[in-house]
């Protein structure tokens, strides 16, 4: 029997599997929806309003938040940010930028038992510090690392 063939006949077969258990009831296809937008927090100008906006209050220094990015910014349009949260329990994780325009540059909410890591690619204004703040148990906790940008920020 041709390869091509057998390989066909089983994907139509799988498909057709897929089909009867939707139509039964079996599998039900859900909705994947972004939580609601916080556009306070987004539109803030300056570091504190933004950490105000998502609620932040007394974040503590944390070794167990795990940031990567370069130490120098070759292209500042696109710097790659890795954040990784040891944390037990982390429910949240926001990424400020503090020289940019608008300090939020991103959050992220994990259901629980979630792995809390995360991979952004940012655009820099000029050579800043990045702020993450992590939230597990209803506490807060932070780390930060300065970004170098080699060449002229957004306005580049």
């Amino acid at each position: 029997m041709n390869v091509l063939r057998r390989t066909v006949l089983k994907s139509a077969g799988a498909m057709g599997v897929l089909a009867g258990l939707f139509v039964t009831g079996v599998l039900k296809p859900t909705l994947a929806y972004a939580s609601d937008w916080n556009k306070a927090a987004f539109a803030a100008k300056d570091m504190d309003a933004a950490q105000k906006a998502i609620g932040v209050t007394g974040a503590v220094d944390s070794k167990l938040l795990v940031i990567k990015a370069p130490e120098t910014a070759e292209n500042s349009a696109m710097v790659p940010i890795d954040v990784t949260s040891n944390i037990p329990n982390t429910t949240s994780i926001a990424i400020l930028v503090m020289n940019n325009p608008f300090p939020l540059a991103a959050q992220f909410e994990f259901s629980s038992g979630a792995l809390a890591e995360v991979s952004v690619r940012q655009k820099f204004a000029q050579t800043s510090i990045i702020r993450v703040v992590a939230k597990a148990d209803g506490k807060f906790y932070s780390a930060q690392k300065e970004v170098k940008v080699a060449d002229g920020g957004c306005g580049h």
